[in-house]
């Protein structure tokens, strides 16, 4: 009977090349996740690259390479599948778990085309990477046609976002999401693909200190035998002869005592979105100003025009009053806001004029 994932009662640790490259390179690899204490390796096959004419993976001849490792090293593996035809070829080959991916994630009909496939499927494990854009519905209802189809053992995988700014990550955490979907899915498990998130190896600890901070279930890592010369995703892979190092640092705490913490988290991350926002908005305001300092230099004006300013501070009291907020809390923020908008008028207008 095969070893299901979530039936770790361990966090579930599952680490590999982003992409099998050679027969070589994934046995090496392998050799080295083993050498760590590791149970789970990972590779992906078919890889859905953004443009053509780079490498899209090694395709069904990987697949004998993942059955080696299996055999040679005793380690459970797992691979991306993004169609029926995959999920044929994986099932028929004994491949102990899939996953699918954020694009695929995305898309309602290609996870619907790979549940079916999966109809009736007792013995293998199924993750679901969150789609693209954060939308926890979207996660949970591609996790739902999974579970309709009878597959029980599901995980699901926090990769991150694309968003406008990511900085200074590959993908946006946005924990609140994730966390979001443990408050909905207690029984679920979740771990971290810190890898994708972080988009550079050195960013990948924090990443994964945090997600086994708040009470995720374990971590998907990208490690490589040789990460520089890796054909996909280089810059996030690990060393696998350091992964064992690498996981001596991650502290996963116990299960309940992550799940006090889920609100604080979530609150805290939705604090941060507010304050991206915040600062997104105050760099167009600063910009506006320069623009406007344009125009009074045209028109002879002088920077400061205190009707303005007046006009600004009193509809901003007013809805501020009417939100809940501090009259003087307003005034102090907005008074250094205008004093900054002043500031940069005035530089624009003196290197105008030559001062």
């Amino acid at each position: 009977m095969k070893k299901f994932l979530s039936a770790s009662t361990k966090p579930i640790i599952i680490c590999g090349p982003c992409s099998a490259e050679s027969r070589e390179q994934v046995l090496k690899s392998a050799e080295e996740v083993k050498e760590s204490g590791i149970e789970w390796f990972r590779a992906g096959l078919w890889k859905p690259r953004t443009r053509p004419h780079s490498f899209e993976g090694v395709g069904e001849e990987g697949i004998s390479w993942l059955n080696e490792v299996q055999k040679m090293y005793s380690l459970k593996v797992c691979t991306e599948v993004a169609n029926p035809y995959h999920v044929e070829l994986c099932l028929k080959n004994n491949i102990d778990a899939l996953w699918i991916g954020a694009r695929s994630a995305a898309n309602p009909f290609t996870v619907q085309e790979i549940a079916e496939s999966l109809r009736g499927v007792k013995d293998i494990s199924v993750m679901v990477k969150n789609p693209t854009t954060p939308d926890v519905n979207l996660w949970l209802g591609d996790i739902e046609r999974i579970e309709k189809q009878g597959i029980n053992d599901i995980i699901a995988v926090h990769r991150g976002f694309n968003l406008q700014n990511n900085l200074p990550y590959r993908q946006s955490p946005l924990w609140r999401i994730p966390l979001e979907l443990k408050q909905r899915r207690k029984d679920l498990k979740i771990i971290c693909d810190a890898s994708h998130i972080a988009g550079k190896s050195e960013l990948v600890k924090e990443i994964a200190k945090c997600s086994a901070s708040i009470g995720f279930n374990g971590l998907m890592i990208e490690a490589h035998s040789n990460p520089k010369k890796a054909k996909t995703d280089a810059q996030q892979q690990l060393y696998t002869k350091e992964l064992k190092s690498f996981l001596n640092e991650i502290n996963f705490p116990l299960q309940n005592k992550g799940q006090e913490d889920c609100n604080l988290q979530m609150y805290r991350e939705e604090i941060n979105d507010i304050d991206e926002n915040i600062c997104i908005l105050m760099a167009e305001r600063m910009n506006l100003s320069k623009k406007i300092a344009q125009i009074k230099i045209e028109k002879n004006m002088t920077v400061f025009q205190a009707d303005r300013w007046k006009e600004v501070m009193n509809r901003t009291l007013e809805r501020g009053e009417q939100a809940g907020l501090s009259k003087d809390f307003l005034q102090e923020i907005y008074n250094i806001i205008h004093q900054e908008s002043v500031r940069l008028q005035e530089n624009i207008i003196n290197s105008k004029n030559g001062k």
